[in-house]
């Protein structure tokens, strides 16, 4: 588990190293995985109707509910190893 959560760290730092920046599509993907890995299911109220990108990305974390943490963080190090190629 340890060894997981160094990868995890680890891979959310080479997304920032990234070459070229990932569409948004895939963009929300890491985000949500993140945010599932890290602090499980979505949290708090929905952002308001008018914020476009907070709705979005909440709403693709909230499409994560009931994945555990762990496997959160395996598909998250995954993608990350795919986009760094």
């Amino acid at each position: 588990m340890a060894d997981l959560k160094d990868q995890f760290q680890k891979a959310a730092k080479d997304v920032m190293g990234l070459a070229e920046r990932p569409d948004n599509d895939t963009m929300l993907r890491l985000y949500a995985l993140y945010k599932q890995g890290s602090e499980g299911d979505a949290k708090g109220p929905k952002p308001g109707f008018f914020d476009f990108v907070g709705t979005a990305k909440y709403e693709a974390w909230e499409k994560l509910a009931g994945m555990s943490s762990e496997q959160a963080m395996k598909k998250y190090v995954d993608l990350v190893k795919t986009l760094r190629g």
